[in-house]
């Protein structure tokens, strides 16, 4: 590194204070963001010198060639014994910007995650899609990680990733897992899973879908008996359908309502919120079990329908992201100022909050 700005030496400072990404950009000070707020390291602006040396120290060898000319890069960089980092380096005012998420080594499960007991239900089907949305920083891939570690600790199954960069690396339990990443090992995620059937599958990871193509591609996937997990970045259960159907044509969308309606197990929405004390956030999750009934309002474009069939879904383990953050609050995780800031229905918590509440277990 230049002698004004040594990088590996500030990622680590940065991993060590529980930082979750780390933003450079030439003519500003590093910034790091740290239980989702982004604060202003007290150093001297980066320069272009150290900034062009970083670029020259840590994009791999198979995309220099582009670096002259792509506008956007996605990567990863890793640093032994501390953490593994996802890069995008992308142009800001025609000048470099470098962002680091954190991906730690480590792979936690779902009870040190905080996630919904309910989840493992997800896991432990032989086929169909799960989808895992919220936007970005909100834990999606930390929660994929832990579902491929829960499969890979309990069955013998084959299990292959795609994405773009790879992120957790997994090793082999019970199970044997590929990991391929887009521009190195597959060209597209569409090529990916396409050439993932061939590769006697059980368990398929799309690291994002983000176009038609995807989306049909893994479709199909669980359609022809392979468990699928994916990312999409929508807020909640309804809003997820909703995009799945209108990527598609007009003509088309009662033949994909159909498709989705057999092959979608479930949706987890999430957002990361503030614990009330100390450092961190917990995970508040929607929940959307995809039942008969649920099948039923999907095939007849009755999506609103789901959302009152969430609420009353207890005994399938629904929740809906008003619930789970009534739970946090009500077991003294997070304040009801972070519940109130981070709902996308402050009248109905409000609700809650006042008594108008149907009670469910405590956070666990």
């Amino acid at each position: 590194m230049s002698e004004n700005f040594k990088l590996d030496l500030f990622l680590e400072k940065a991993v060590k204070s529980d930082a979750s990404d780390i933003h450079l950009k030439v003519g500003e000070r590093p910034m790091v963001r740290r239980d989702g707020v982004i604060l202003k390291i007290d150093m001297e602006p980066i320069s272009k010198e150290d900034m062009d040396y970083m670029v020259d120290h840590i994009v791999p060898e198979f995309i220099r060639d582009r670096i002259s000319t792509a506008t956007d890069l996605d990567f990863s960089y890793n640093l032994k014994g501390l953490s593994r980092f996802r890069v995008n380096l992308s142009r800001s005012m025609a000048e470099f910007s470098l962002v680091f998420r954190v991906i730690p080594y480590s792979i936690s499960n779902f009870d040190k995650l905080h996630l919904p007991p309910s989840i493992h239900q997800f896991a432990d089907y032989n086929n169909g899609i799960v989808l895992v949305t919220g936007p970005t920083g909100s834990g999606k891939s930390t929660t994929l990680s832990s579902f491929i570690d829960y499969i890979n600790s309990k069955y013998q199954k084959h299990i292959i990733t795609i994405e773009d960069p790879v992120e957790f690396v997994f090793t082999d339990k019970k199970c044997k897992v590929s990991q391929r990443q887009v521009g190195i090992d597959t060209p597209s995620f569409v090529d990916g899973i396409k050439y993932a059937l061939r590769q006697d599958p059980d368990v398929i990871l799309v690291g994002e879908i983000r176009d038609m193509e995807t989306l049909d591609s893994a479709l199909k996937a669980a359609e022809t008996g392979h468990l699928v997990f994916a990312t999409m970045h929508t807020n909640d259960a309804v809003q997820t359908i909703y995009r799945i159907v209108n990527m598609y044509s007009p003509e088309d969308r009662d033949t994909v309502r159909r498709q989705v309606a057999e092959t979608l197990r479930g949706t987890i929405a999430q957002k990361l919120v503030k614990k009330a004390v100390g450092n961190g956030r917990y995970p508040a999750c929607e929940i959307l079990v995809v039942t008969p009934t649920v099948k039923d309002f999907i095939v007849k474009n009755e999506l609103e329908s789901i959302y009152d069939l969430v609420k009353k879904g207890s005994f399938n383990e629904m929740i809906t992201m008003n619930e789970s953050l009534y739970k946090l609050v009500e077991a003294g995780a997070i304040t009801k100022e972070t519940a109130l800031e981070a709902s996308d229905d402050k009248m109905e918590l409000e609700q809650f909050f006042r008594g108008v509440y149907r009670g469910t277990k405590g956070f666990e």
